[in-house]
């Protein structure tokens, strides 16, 4: 799809009114859910390795701990990645690194060392920019470091329900935690501080765990995943940061949508309690009932290892095939490899946790999509003439939500597609990829599967601006419209609810989708791409044809935009200056005379970390000509 590009100064004019609105309001970014200052401090992830980790170095691969240690949310807080892009908000809406860093450090959040500190006022200099926060990246998970992502202990405290029934929220991070300072279990057993909340009720005395706790069939509902993987422009004190525009800058008053993983979900046939024929589509039959498949089915697995146990003090096998796995598997096998080299192997190990996490993502990846390839034409090239050959590539959603989902920023997929000789020489190619410089040939055919999110400029033509001088732009807290969505829906996906009758916060955008029967409102779950390619005279046969499907956590434009930002007027300092004089700091490990910006770009050139490879997406398909 050809982007327009936009002349800069009326851009920055845009950019510039919003910031000024912004900083004169002096927002608040995180009005909702629990606010800093339990009654009961968060227990550091270390406390409860004792028990859910081994002994001795002993760290079963099934274990709780063991398995939430190299995930993306036990290292929510020491991605640089999220840093880099945190710098760059926190430079277009001054002082909304609070409604980020409220996900990606629970405990610094609550504690009151992000912006808002307990008992009213503010953290201190910097505490948008995480200067304020207490440890540091390589620190081990120890009572104090704020960079021990999300943990164990706030995760089972979240409550479906505020303390004075107030409802749960979707998004956002809008959390409620468990405020109490005393747990009263239901064998009426009483212990110091908040209860752990979990799936289940403990029956069995060799199972009763040495802690308070309480069933909560929260923990096993999609919603609690919600809670953070839907992302919505802040929810100020004062309304919505930035309203969706749509196409022709028709506005709404809808918060502009930036990750919907949650609702993709909830508008799939997953969610669904009862599978209609076993598809959900077509012609009504007998109905089969069958619960709704949560995100926890497919992101905590339950481990079938003969000697699985949730505690170090219960029988081996004790919990086998009945133990959801807290690897929290998502498709990110990038930037764990950089956090493991950067600061687990220096500072606090765990090497092996995050080799699990590297090789589970690859193979959600590679469970994620189905690939077919059919030569639909194909004309044999001769010695002297040249000849043609047409394929048809067929990509189906197998996971429970948008393909590819998430944070969109730089992430993408695309279809690079071959036709190779019996020696396999490539004779024509779309959408090539060059390992050395990263960069995607964007030839006429290509397909990338990405959703582009842009600021709505007025004028003639009005537009959804998304690259400036033909630099792709991300300026995700000042987003408020689509321009392009083709990523491919889920199983029995339906954009239009009743809050939403037209979709539009998840319709594709700049793409179509059929309906599976006309007026249903159920897209498909696949997406099919034509290809037409010359062979040249002489081409040894038969022609092989491969369609593989790539997935990028970050693209090449991404990472030099957040270069670029750091060192464009105004500068975003380093990180060691800007933290200047903030507890624990200056520090030894990270960006240090860097800016996050300068640091992630300088990791992404390191040969040792590849660019953030393009890592294989479903099946390799191929199809051969006759001759």
């Amino acid at each position: 799809m050809h982007l327009r590009v936009f002349h800069w100064p009326v851009l920055v004019v845009a950019l510039l009114a919003t910031l000024a609105t912004a900083t004169a309001l002096g927002l608040d970014f995180t009005p909702r859910g629990t606010q800093p200052g339990l009654l009961w401090g968060l227990e550091e992830p270390d406390a409860c390795s004792s028990c859910h980790r081994g002994f001795s170095g002993n760290a079963p691969g099934f274990m709780p701990h063991s398995t939430w240690g190299g995930s993306m949310m036990a290292n929510a807080a020491r991605d640089p990645l999220f840093w880099a892009a945190l710098d760059v908000a926190n430079k277009d809406v001054p002082g909304v690194g609070d409604y980020c860093l409220r996900c990606h450090t629970p405990p610094g959040w609550l504690g009151g060392r992000v912006v808002k500190a307990v008992g009213g006022g503010t953290s201190g200099p910097g505490g948008a920019s995480g200067c304020q926060l207490s440890g540091n990246y390589s620190a081990p998970d120890w009572k104090g470091n704020d960079y021990s992502g999300v943990t164990c202990h706030f995760c089972h405290r979240m409550l479906p329900t505020g303390p004075a029934g107030e409802p749960g929220m979707i998004g956002n991070a809008n959390i409620w935690v468990d405020n109490s300072t005393e747990c009263n279990t239901p064998d009426g057993s009483s212990y110091g501080g908040p209860c752990r909340h979990g799936p289940y009720t403990y029956t069995n005395g060799t199972l009763d765990p040495p802690h308070g706790w309480k069933h909560s069939p929260y923990h096993s509902d999609s919603a609690i995943c919600g809670t953070c993987h839907d992302v919505s422009t802040p929810d100020t004190d004062e309304g919505p940061l930035k309203t969706l525009v749509l196409e022709g800058g028709v506005t709404t008053t809808r918060p502009m949508p930036i990750e919907r993983t949650y609702s993709e979900w909830k508008a799939s046939l997953f969610a669904d309690a009862i599978f209609r024929d076993g598809v959900g589509d077509g012609p009504t039959g007998t109905p089969a009932i069958a619960k709704a498949q949560h995100c926890q089915a497919c992101h905590m697995k339950s481990s079938e290892d003969p000697a699985a146990k949730a505690c170090n003090q219960n029988p081996d096998g004790s919990r086998t095939g009945n133990l959801p796995i807290h690897e929290f598997v998502g498709a990110n096998a990038w930037v764990p490899a950089i956090i493991k080299a950067e600061y687990a192997t220096p500072g606090f190990g765990r090497e092996d946790d995050f080799d699990r996490t590297i090789a589970s993502a690859r193979a959600m990846l590679q469970s994620s999509a189905d690939v077919q390839t059919t030569i639909t034409s194909y004309t044999a090239p001769t010695a002297s003439v040249a000849g043609s050959i047409g394929v048809r590539v067929k990509v189906t959603n197998l996971s429970g939500h948008k393909l590819p989902t998430g944070y969109a920023e730089g992430r993408r997929m695309w279809l690079n597609v071959k036709a190779l000789t019996p020696a396999n020489a490539v004779v024509a190619e779309s959408a090539a990829y060059d390992a050395t410089t990263a960069e995607l040939t964007m030839d006429a055919q290509a397909k990338v599967y990405e959703t582009l999110q842009g600021i709505w400029t007025p004028g003639s033509p009005g537009q959804c601006v998304t690259e400036v001088g033909g630099k792709k732009k991300f300026h995700f807290v000042l987003n408020n419209c689509i321009r392009k969505d083709n990523r491919i829906p889920p199983l029995g996906f339906r954009p239009k609810s009743p809050t939403d009758p037209n979709g539009d916060e998840m319709r594709p955008v700049a793409h179509t989708y059929p309906e599976t029967s006309p007026g249903s409102g159920t897209l498909v779950n696949y997406d099919v791409t034509d290809y037409t390619f010359t062979l040249p005279a002489g081409t040894a046969r038969p022609i092989r044809v491969e369609a593989r499907l790539n997935f990028q956590i970050s693209s090449k434009d991404y990472i030099e935009f957040l270069r670029d930002q750091a060192v464009t007027a105004p500068v975003i300092p380093a990180e060691n200056t800007m933290c200047s004089g903030a507890p624990d700091r200056p520090f030894t490990v990270g960006p240090q005379s860097l800016s996050r910006g300068e640091y992630m770009y300088e990791l992404w050139s390191n040969p040792a970390y590849g660019k953030s490879p393009p890592e294989t997406a479903g099946n390799l398909s191929s199809a051969t000509t006759p001759n």
